[in-house]
């Protein structure tokens, strides 16, 4: 599998217009491999660095990886979507299952972190966690929470967590 290169400030754009639909965030903690669909995040620099920053809610598996390796992989498609892959990713639990197996996706290894790349999705962005932090839910606008906070059965809501990714190698994958 080759890796070509690529300029982030030219996929930009193919990234945002991706995340309307869902791009797939990858995360590795010891052999356990797992990706999630998300559709809030964005691109740009920070601190002079080129970064992904990415939303996840705190009852996710996927922050729990994150929180135990600082890594993660955007995984852009760029030839369509499986729908199959989406539902599975997009609404189920790695806690629960293999969500890489059940999907049918295929894992290749990450150039400069741990986390792998997925083939089927190939824009792929490499990044190191700079930063992180849980939202304060008391600076949203009340429009937003109650839109997108409801208070679930146990009483709470679940909130996200912002992390700061330095892209740290952007390619697409080619055979």
């Amino acid at each position: 599998m080759n890796r070509k290169k690529i300029e982030i400030a030219d996929y930009a754009g193919t990234i945002i217009k991706a995340l309307k639909k869902g791009v797939w965030l990858t995360t590795k903690a010891g052999d356990k491999v797992n990706s999630m669909v998300i559709g809030w995040g964005t691109i740009g620099d920070n601190w002079v660095k080129p970064v992904f920053v990415a939303y996840v809610r705190n009852s996710r598996y996927t922050r729990e990886m994150l929180d135990a390796n600082p890594e993660f992989t955007v995984n852009v498609p760029i030839n369509g979507y499986e729908k199959e892959a989406f539902r599975i990713c997009g609404s189920l639990s790695g806690r629960d299952m293999d969500k890489i197996e059940a999907s049918g996706l295929t894992l290749v290894p990450g150039e400069k972190v741990s986390v792998p790349a997925i083939k089927e999705y190939p824009l792929t962005l490499e990044c190191k966690v700079i930063y992180r932090q849980a939202q304060d839910p008391a600076l949203y606008p009340e429009d937003v929470t109650k839109m997108l906070y409801p208070v679930e059965e146990n009483g709470e809501q679940d909130y996200h967590y912002t992390y700061f990714g330095e892209i740290v190698s952007a390619y697409i994958l080619e055979e």
